[in-house]
């Protein structure tokens, strides 16, 4: 077995989340990671929002298990079956009726961006215009019709040929708070000599995942619906980070009351990491023929079984969604601490629900903190133009002991990049320690020069090390996996 080197000899030089996370990832459990080494992480990256109800969730699992153990159909195309049935019941039943959206659903290929590419194709085909407005710090996928509308020059850059169809206006904020870039859009618009044509469609993100956690406020998202439909623009929304009850409500445009045309669902979707995504289409705009967007992977049965099951079981009721807000307010909470201990350096805080971050000043400092934190524990990444935002993205269902224990981390690390002196920790926020109390790692010994106690797990100052109760493979008291 090549083991040491197989990854760097036999894989494409593409390869981007190993470089920031170099370890070889075995079994994980709800929030938690282990390697092939035993050692455990804390994951507040979630698939890159992929996994929203937690690795192996242990009702999404069972109902997986019992499919495939009846020998359940897997690959189906866009062939009927029990299970597609099940998903589009549950998704009408939980999701689409009690908001009343009266969409249909259109089984893509298994990826945000052919969603994307569909909601797109569909919309130039309803109005029979090709350009399309989208906004600054957006992401919608790499291949070539998204990636026109993505705004990261680093992927842009890769296309080999001009990426074209699209015209960026500016987001909410981007010319500062004060600026109503929905008036100046409108302008372009009713100028005919603006050199915009008018577009089929709009395309955002409520809550700009890659773009830096950029939040379009609720007024702003009601001009723009009202402007679109003045001028017959189709308003597109691309939920695929944002969706599926990351930003506090399934649909990131719940907030704003708006009902969007056309919207975009993948990542968690399936809620348990399998690939999935539909295009969410108003009833008198599925104006597709048979066939004509396709793909062969687009009746993936076992993803239907557990976006089912996710559905049925967080979905029937307000308690999930109450315990994403109350979630969502604790993390906001730890965040501003931060802030307010590390002003100079951190120039924000951003996001909304479950779907939050801090923006470091330096972007150099926000790589140091990722790594620090890495090192101790927990694997978070960076977003925003300059990769500047340290991004909150842990699973929904993260019990609030292990939400602190990670931010705990976080918090540790930038405290060790930052060098805090004790005259700025004099300025804390009064009734909140400046020294947050010790992560617990059952598992792992801090690499910053710290150890375990092998009875509580409790980090301790000491020699940097490795420690293991035993080489056999256990659950703790307080069930988190360990080895």
């Amino acid at each position: 077995m090549l083991r040491k080197n197989t990854f760097s000899l036999l894989e494409s030089e593409v390869r981007s989340y190993p470089r920031n996370f170099p370890c070889m990832l075995d079994r994980a459990r709800g929030t938690e990671l282990v390697d092939v080494n035993g050692r455990r992480y804390l994951d507040f990256l979630a698939g890159a929002g992929s996994l929203n109800y937690g690795h192996n969730n242990p009702v999404l699992k069972s109902a997986l298990i019992k499919y495939i153990e009846r020998d359940g159909i897997t690959h189906s195309l866009d062939l009927h079956t029990a299970a597609k049935e099940r998903f589009i019941e549950a998704m009408w039943c939980a999701i689409l009726k009690p908001r009343k959206l009266d969409y249909v659903i259109q089984f893509t290929g298994p990826t945000g961006t052919n969603a994307v590419e569909a909601a797109m194709k569909l919309a130039r085909k309803i109005t029979g215009r090709t350009n399309i407005i989208t906004f600054t710090n957006g992401f919608h996928g790499v291949s070539l019709g998204a990636l026109a509308a993505t705004g990261n020059k680093h992927h842009r850059k890769a296309s080999g040929v001009p990426l074209q169809g699209t015209t960026v206006m500016p987001y909410d904020g981007y010319l500062g708070a004060n600026i109503d870039t929905v008036q100046y859009i409108e302008r372009l618009l009713d100028d005919p000599s603006s050199g915009v044509d008018l577009p089929a469609a709009v395309i955002l993100e409520c809550v700009q995942g890659e773009g830096g956690l950029n939040v379009a406020r609720a007024p702003w998202l009601r001009r723009l619906k009202a402007m679109c439909e003045a001028r017959d623009i189709l308003f597109i929304v691309d939920d695929i980070q944002a969706g599926c009850g990351r930003t506090g409500t399934f649909f990131s445009f719940e907030e704003a009351g708006i009902h969007p045309d056309i919207v975009t669902l993948s990542k968690s979707l399936s809620g348990y990491g399998l690939p999935m995504a539909v295009v969410l289409i108003k009833r008198e705009f599925d104006v597709w023929k048979p066939g004509e967007h396709n793909g062969t992977f687009r009746g993936n049965n076992h993803a239907f079984v557990t976006a089912a099951a996710a559905l049925e079981h967080y979905w029937q009721t307000s308690k999930f969604t109450d315990e994403i807000a109350a979630k969502g307010e604790h993390l906001r909470r730890r965040l501003q601490r931060m802030e307010g201990r590390f002003g100079p350096h951190i120039r924000d805080t951003r996001g909304r629900g479950m779907m939050r971050g801090i923006t470091c000043v330096d972007p150099a400092k926000a790589d140091e903190i990722g790594a620090r934190a890495f090192a101790d524990g927990l694997i978070i990444e960076r977003c925003g133009p300059h990769d500047e935002v340290l991004k909150c993205l842990m699973p929904l269902t993260t019990p609030e002991a292990e939400l602190d224990e990670g931010l705990d981390i976080l918090e540790q690390a930038a405290e060790t990049v930052f060098r805090v002196s004790k005259a700025f920790e004099a300025r804390s926020p009064k009734g909140i320690s400046a020294n947050p109390a010790p992560a617990r790692i059952a598992v792992i010994a801090r690499s910053t020069g710290a150890s375990a106690s092998k009875s509580t797990g409790i980090v301790k100052p000491g020699k940097a090390a490795v420690t293991r109760a035993s080489g056999k493979k256990s659950r703790g008291q307080n069930g988190q996996l360990s080895a």
